[in-house]
């Protein structure tokens, strides 16, 4: 006798799409209200955009993300090829803390190195010690691409450190038994394979840097974003006509570089091959003093820097004042953070997974469509997200009760990080084998119980590396929360910002050091000790 399995079904059911459509709808929401807004404002919005004080700052964040890319893409690709294609010294232990200044957010890493770097700054001391004097002050262009640099960088090396473990070894070979020297070989055999990861994790750096609040600030360089946040109440058409150009600006670089993506060559992975191993030769150990700089300036500065403030100055004696906090003031901000993280990253991973079974086992238009809106809700930045649901809600009547409330700010969080999830998602759903979904069909099982006895148990981990994704974003993101958040909720990055703002120095590195702990955890977990496995 033989037994066939039940066909699978070549259309989605109509709740999944509806279900797509809706979230297609939410995260639409922000960015389609922020073109409204500008519509059905005056003639004047449209003078505003085209005035000497948009233009300025419209220049200065371009002139800013531009220059970040750049240099992020060089540093950073640098270091993955050093780290995973190169006999350097101590390699694994690079490959490990390489990616760490992920852990800082941009404003905690601007704030510890400008304190560092003054005058009675450990940093400032240790530099004298050797006779380095420091003539200049880091602010402006200089310090805002600097501190930007050095805590992104790791968006680039991630994808394309990933590229490099999978290279295929045959056209290098191929060019070394030709004659090419390892330089040429380089720039013609392997440069062509990493554009891609380059072009991507640059594209996140250039969003970043777009979308950055703390550490321009605290630079005092003005780019859009600051323009935002100063107008938003008392000059909302100029608030909402920058936003829009914020916008635009995020829609045409990623319309760029997808045009740009498809027209590079794509590379098989190699398949059981470990990629072919450069000898540096006389090289080595300048490579390692690069390391080893950069991990100093990313890593090792700001943390002595923050330990310098809340911890050797407490322990020795040297801060007369009085610490202004207590273990209330530290365990609710934490608390805060946590739960928040948390419930976000579980929602995000929850709605976005019909989306990820639509585009992936379906092919569908419509989940086609709400992943583009979904991958668009990422580059646009959070203080904008924040600040259209704000006056959205304000604005409809039946949604005014969401004002300054929790649920709106998750809904950003969502809104602005749902694409890590996503993409995830994606990856986990496809994991799961297409005859082990075909075996429950024919044994009767319904599509609650091969989802909890068969999917979900395939997908864990893909799903648990989205949401850890979506904590860490969550935990570090400053803009939206300060807009959007109820009055009374505090979470880490808000009490950090605002004890600097203050001058408290040793609460902002107390605050910091917690902050940074628990996103080095979730990066180790979810990215890093991922990375390293793999190598």
């Amino acid at each position: 006798m033989t037994i066939t399995s039940t066909p699978r079904p070549e259309k989605p059911s109509s709740a999944m799409s509806g279900m797509a459509v809706m979230v297609a709808v939410c995260f639409a929401l922000p960015g389609f209200y922020v073109i409204w807004r500008f519509l059905n404002s005056s003639s004047r919005s449209i003078d505003l955009i085209f005035e000497q004080r948009a233009i300025e700052p419209l220049w200065r964040t371009v002139q800013l993300a531009v220059l970040v890319s750049i240099s992020s893409a060089i540093l950073g690709t640098f270091l993955a090829w050093a780290c995973i294609k190169t006999d350097i010294p101590w390699s694994r232990f690079w490959k490990i803390v390489v990616p760490l200044p992920l852990v800082f957010p941009s404003f905690v890493g601007a704030a510890s190195l400008l304190s560092g770097l003054t005058p009675g700054g450990i940093l400032h001391d240790l530099l004298s010690f050797f006779g380095i004097e420091l003539s200049f002050r880091l602010q402006g262009l200089t310090g805002s691409w600097f501190v930007l640099t050095l805590f992104t960088y790791p968006y680039v090396y991630l994808p394309v450190a990933g590229r490099i473990m999978n290279l295929p070894t045959s056209l290098e070979e191929s060019a070394r038994v030709l004659g090419s020297k390892p330089g040429k070989a380089f720039s013609r055999i392997i440069t062509p394979q990493l554009m891609p990861s380059i072009l991507a994790g640059s594209l996140l750096v250039f969003l970043y840097t777009l979308s950055d609040f703390g550490a321009v600030h605290l630079m005092r360089y003005e780019t859009l974003t600051q323009t935002i946040f100063r107008t938003r109440l008392f000059d909302q058409e100029r608030s909402f006509a920058m936003a829009l150009v914020l916008l635009i600006l995020a829609f045409v670089v990623i319309t760029a570089e997808r045009k740009i993506s498809r027209k590079a060559t794509v590379f098989p992975s190699a398949v059981g091959r470990p990629s072919m191993i450069i000898s540096l030769g006389k090289w080595r150990w300048p490579a390692v003093a690069v390391c080893f700089l950069v991990v100093g300036l990313a890593l090792i500065s700001p943390l002595v820097s923050m330990a310098d403030w809340g911890l050797i100055s407490q322990i020795s004696g040297r801060s007369t004042r009085e610490l202004q906090l207590n273990w209330g003031s530290i365990i609710n901000p934490v608390w805060s953070t946590l739960w928040i993280s948390v419930i976000t990253a579980l929602i995000a991973v929850a709605v976005l997974l019909p989306v990820a079974y639509l585009q992936t086992r379906y092919k569908s238009p419509i989940g086609d469509a709400t992943n583009a809106l979904i991958v668009t809700g990422f580059a646009i930045p959070g203080l904008v997200i924040a600040l259209s649901l704000i006056f959205w809600t304000l604005h409809a009547s039946p949604f005014d009760f969401l004002i300054g409330s929790l649920p709106l700010l998750i809904f950003a969080y969502i809104v602005h990080f749902g694409a890590q999830a996503l993409r995830t998602s994606q990856i986990a759903v496809s994991s799961v084998p297409p005859p082990l979904e075909d075996a429950a069909r024919l044994l009767g099982a319904k599509k609650i119980r091969k989802l909890t006895t068969v999917d979900i148990p395939i997908m864990a981990p893909g799903l648990a590396a989205g949401a850890g994704l979506v904590m860490l974003s969550t935990m570090k993101e400053l803009p939206a929360t300060l807009l959007a958040s109820p009055i009374g909720f505090r979470t880490l990055a808000v009490e950090i910002w605002d004890t600097y703002e203050a001058s408290y120095l040793a609460e902002t590195a107390i605050l910091s050091l917690i902050l940074v702990t628990l996103s080095g955890i979730l990066s180790w977990g979810f990215i890093v000790r991922r990375n390293s496995i793999s190598t």
